[in-house]
């Protein structure tokens, strides 16, 4: 059975059933936090055997996941070489829970979309909304770059800015160059809140200004914008302050 499985493996698809996580750290989350969707954890030959190591092959185990050692399997599928460690997993959907919300509207870089994910995590926030076109979230490049981040995250998508709206009733800050509060000048609401970015180039809608509030991150004259990453880095630290 095994052996079969192995020779369906190809390269990442967008539109494929199933997905990878490059690297040890981000199969061990894999394999904690989403067992039930694993398919099988590959090893290849040329791997050492840490304490790391160690534990992921003993929480396989005790999750009864099939491990399979496949050199073949890893060099056909893997974007770097020195990839020892992939997990295969099918891809599935999640819904937010009630609580405050992370936003973005259109993210279309798959290394910025993983960090978020990975810093919205450090600070709690467990709830990403997404507005589509966006990046696939499940590219493994993205699933990296979130060093395994994504599997304890609620991750939801929406076709446009008007059906979001429409869907959260939170308060909502928008993040905007344009924004009429500065972050760190007032208080956050103590209520369910949203904290929305927009895309990396174009920003958010202009008509956002006034929906609720708006807020810009106040910087030097020295450059344009700040990275998408380190603003919802530094918002989320402001944020968090609230509790």
């Amino acid at each position: 059975m095994s052996n079969i499985f192995n020779e369906r493996i190809e390269k990442y698809k967008k539109d494929g059933e199933y997905s990878f996580s490059f690297g040890a750290f981000p199969t061990f989350e894999l394999v904690n936090k989403k067992s039930e969707q694993v398919v099988c954890v590959l090893l290849h030959s040329k791997l050492n055997k840490t304490v790391e190591i160690e534990k992921l092959i003993d929480l396989c185990k005790k999750k009864k996941i099939k491990i399979i050692e496949s050199d073949k399997t890893i060099n056909r599928i893997a974007d770097k070489e020195n990839c020892f460690v992939v997990g295969v997993f099918k891809k599935y959907e999640t819904k937010v829970n009630s609580g405050d919300n992370l936003v973005l509207v259109n993210p279309s870089d798959m290394g910025n979309m993983g960090t978020i994910m990975r810093t919205a995590l450090g600070f709690g926030m467990k709830n990403i909304i997404i507005v589509r076109p966006c990046v696939d979230v499940f590219n493994p490049k993205v699933v990296r770059a979130s060093m395994g981040a994504i599997f304890s995250l609620n991750i939801q998508e929406f076709d446009s800015v008007e059906e979001y709206l429409n869907f959260s009733k939170n308060k909502k800050y928008f993040f905007m160059l344009d924004g009429k509060k500065t972050l760190g000048k007032f208080d956050f609401e103590k209520t369910d809140c949203d904290l929305v970015f927009g895309n990396e180039a174009s920003g958010l809608p202009n008509f956002l200004l006034d929906y609720d509030e708006s807020v810009v991150i106040k910087h030097s004259k020295d450059i344009d914008s700040l990275n998408l990453p380190i603003s919802v880095g530094i918002s989320l630290f402001e944020f968090s302050k609230r509790n």
